[in-house]
């Protein structure tokens, strides 16, 4: 069945319409492998991963309630999913070392501590921001949605988001002022 609009496809979905899913997969698979794909680097895990969303989302139709996109909410699965994996693998913050050793390049055991700190610290200085302004500052930097697209999604204005993002970076700035050196 053609499907004419996005609300015509979510209706047969959650009617449990296979070939609605279908067309939604054929429609959004690339952009959701995209989406997993910068927070793992790598093709093949992107690709399980992608396909781990579709099936969530398959089993889940029943209850999604989608305020802004199908796009967006899909994109917002895939970043989750993937940063389920990375927690899963431990792997947050390591990513620049890991390809480094896949490359050859020497990697001292002090860079490596030297890293996971930082990504640890950066992980704790992101969590303490109060909730509006890490909100902001993790759609813009991890989902990468416009300033308008975040204001539409939190329902304030883009004169917010840009001083909730200033104050992000200003904040994690002077919090992260002591581990920049290794790196600058």
């Amino acid at each position: 069945m053609p499907y004419t609009n996005e609300e015509q496809v979510l209706e047969a979905l959650q009617a449990g319409d296979r070939p609605a899913l279908r067309h939604i997969f054929d429609a959004h698979y690339e952009m959701v492998c995209q989406a997993i794909m910068r927070l793992v680097q790598d093709r093949s895990t992107s690709e399980d991963l992608a396909q781990e969303v579709f099936i969530r989302f398959w089993e889940k139709r029943a209850q999604i309630q989608i305020k802004t996109s199908l796009s967006a909410y899909l994109r917002r699965m895939a970043i989750n999913e993937g940063l389920m994996y990375l927690r899963r693998q431990k792997r947050w913050g390591t990513d620049e070392l890991e390809a480094g050793r896949e490359a050859g390049a020497e990697v001292s055991g002090e860079d490596v501590l030297l890293q996971d700190e930082l990504g640890q610290r950066v992980r704790l200085a992101i969590q303490q921001l109060p909730p509006r302004c890490r909100a902001v500052f993790q759609l813009s930097r991890y989902e990468e949605l416009t300033y308008k697209e975040i204001a539409d999604q939190l329902g304030i204005s883009v004169k917010t988001v840009e001083h909730q993002m200033g104050k992000a970076l200003r904040v994690l700035k002077e919090r992260l002022r002591a581990y920049l050196h290794f790196f600058f």
